[in-house]
């Protein structure tokens, strides 16, 4: 019964980050609180709903992209220094982490956030579905309608249609037309 009520409030403040974000589309809304660094580095579809909790950072280059008809979970952690992004339809659920960072610990002295970052692109497809608790980390390519389990680890390429589960994660189903 609340939330018939405090949704069209989170419609209300989307509009208002559009100052924030360098793209949000229509009937998007973002719950309270939500931590947003390099926002104007971020683009956001139409029909997005991003529950609270929310923790968005965009770091050097980076770019997020946020495509229509996703659902965002609450208490979820997205960090970008290259190219993150996240196909339509797709399904967040709670408490998950999102990277396409690495951080370097080479330098043996150095304090590790005082290191450059590893980056490499992180895509997840389509109609996908994350798990609470998952961690997809940089460089893992989701093809379309991917499932993950709840707190599974993914580093990786999985193609469409997979059920990953696991740490590490890996895929223990596929869906086939044939059977």
């Amino acid at each position: 019964m609340l939330g018939k009520f405090v949704k069209p409030f989170w419609g209300i403040r989307a509009f208002f980050y559009k100052i924030v974000f360098h793209k949000i589309g229509a009937l998007s809304y973002l719950g309270k609180p939500i931590f947003i660094t390099g926002g104007k580095k971020v683009e956001i579809g139409s029909k997005v709903r991003i529950f609270p909790g929310m923790r968005l950072e965009v770091h050097n280059k980076g770019r997020i992209t946020i495509s229509d008809d996703v659902v965002i979970g609450q208490n979820v952690h997205i960090t970008c220094g290259q190219s993150l992004i996240i196909g339509s339809k797709t399904l967040i659920t709670p408490n998950v982490v999102i990277t396409d960072i690495d951080h370097n610990y080479t330098d043996i002295g150095i304090h590790v956030v005082k290191q450059e970052y590893i980056t490499s692109p992180t895509i997840i497809g389509e109609n996908c579905f994350i798990g609470a608790g998952a961690v997809i980390q940089a460089g893992s390519v989701l093809g379309k309608q991917c499932i993950v389990g709840a707190n599974s680890v993914v580093r990786g390429c999985f193609p469409d249609y997979s059920v990953i589960v696991g740490s590490p994660a890996k895929v223990v189903k596929r869906f086939n037309d044939a059977n």
